[in-house]
């Protein structure tokens, strides 16, 4: 009879082991999904333009001639190899599964799937990166304001943390 118990238990958390596994493989296909329709696998293209630009402006300070530009677009080519290896879809893909799962529920998941193809979603993921933009800048105009006054307070620390002067 124990024998019997024991193999009931294990028959028992096979089964609930597979269906974990089984929730596991599909949370991280609704991440991943998620992911997809977010196009996060655009997120490192700005790092991919900075470099591009990095190489161009030291390509135009050195005053290259323009028979050299294959050998800028060679060193180009050079780096976003690198950056493929470091900051690729690729790369970043397993990571960015495992954070998304960490955070939302398999019902979340879906959830946001469900809006992002919406038409709002839809919207929403074709205006934020100008919104995101125009928000930062906002930000930075409105900051400007305050920065002399910011300014003003960190001399007057400063001034009050210095050793005073015995007379």
């Amino acid at each position: 009879m124990r024998r019997l118990k024991t193999l009931f238990a294990a028959v028992l958390l096979t089964c609930a082991a597979g269906q974990v596994f089984a929730d596991a493989d599909s949370h991280a296909a609704d991440a991943e999904r998620f992911l997809q329709l977010a196009n996060a696998d655009k997120l490192a293209v700005p790092v991919y333009a900075q470099v591009q630009q990095m190489f161009a402006k030291r390509f135009a300070d050195a005053k290259a001639a323009q028979s050299q530009q294959a050998l800028l677009e060679s060193y180009q080519a050079k780096a976003n190899v690198l950056l493929d290896k470091a900051v690729g879809w690729d790369q970043l893909k397993p990571d960015m599964v495992k954070l998304y799962t960490r955070t939302f529920s398999e019902q979340e998941l879906k959830e946001l799937i469900a809006f992002y193809q919406s038409p709002l979603g839809e919207k929403v993921m074709k205006t934020m990166p100008a919104l995101t933009e125009q928000s930062a800048r906002l930000t930075q105009q409105k900051l400007e304001t305050a920065v002399p006054a910011v300014n003003k307070l960190l001399a007057a620390m400063s001034a009050e943390l210095q050793p005073k002067k015995k007379p």
